[in-house]
């Protein structure tokens, strides 16, 4: 099997006398679709930002393509989507694409944004407008339209879907789809269970401050017998309080 993309080593993290991770042994291998998932505040956040050096590790080490984590090169191949994306308010949709672009040494395209909008459901009119008067959804496109424009090896995406209807999820999607055929990798947390089981072959849950469960969404349902994997992941975390 090829080195991982990431490698989460006994990885501990505290937030004064909150234990937020307790040393999280963690991989993401290469094509991986991998769906992060766990209740509010189990850490997944947390979990990304110290991957991403946003904030420090108490203990353990954290990889990407084999290089520690703290290091920028290390990240140079990845497109990172926060949970709460609040693009600068003063520029245009157009300005920030060419700024992201620019950031990831890539020309920027106008052909080829006019495009990614226009498949993401965002109108063209959009790289006119200020971000300051985009909606929620709109500004979520925009944000995945500028990740997608990027074509990293690597996709990290904290909750993705928030604040699309459902023809922009349908687009998110059906783009996802098309990076797995390409070869990528993708790290995504989610909140909808059916999301990480239509788009990811991969799926981890993180409780307690540590990987509870590591494997197939289906593997999941069938360890916990699971009628759904709600009822699976219910199941799984139920049984680690009780352990």
């Amino acid at each position: 099997m090829a080195d991982p993309v990431v490698r989460f080593s006994k990885v501990s993290k505290r937030f004064g006398s909150a234990t937020v991770l307790r040393e999280v042994d963690f991989e993401l291998h290469p094509r991986q679709f991998l769906g992060l998932a766990g209740l509010n505040g189990a850490g997944k956040t947390t979990l990304i930002k110290c991957l991403l050096d946003f904030c420090d590790v108490d203990s353990g080490t954290i990889e990407i393509q084999g290089l520690s984590s703290r290091r920028p090169e290390a990240r140079s191949r990845l497109a990172f989507l926060p949970e709460q994306f609040v693009p600068p308010y003063f520029l245009t949709g157009r300005e920030f694409v060419r700024t992201t672009l620019a950031l990831s040494d890539r020309a920027y395209d106008e052909e080829a944004t006019r495009a990614m909008f226009a498949d993401l459901d965002l109108a063209h009119e959009a790289l006119d407008k200020p971000v300051r008067l985009y909606s929620k959804g709109m500004t979520q496109k925009l944000g995945l339209a500028a990740c997608f424009l990027s074509a990293r090896d690597l996709y990290v995406l904290d909750e993705p879907m928030s604040g699309l209807d459902p023809l922009a999820r349908a687009r998110v999607k059906a783009r996802l789809a098309l990076l797995r055929e390409q070869g990528r990798t993708l790290l995504v947390t989610s909140h909808s269970l059916a999301d990480i089981e239509e788009i990811c072959d991969h799926m981890a849950v993180l409780h307690g401050g540590g990987i509870v469960f590591s494997g197939a969404p289906e593997a999941l349902r069938q360890r916990f017998c699971g009628q759904s994997l709600e009822t699976a992941f219910l199941k799984c975390i139920d049984n680690d309080d009780n352990g």
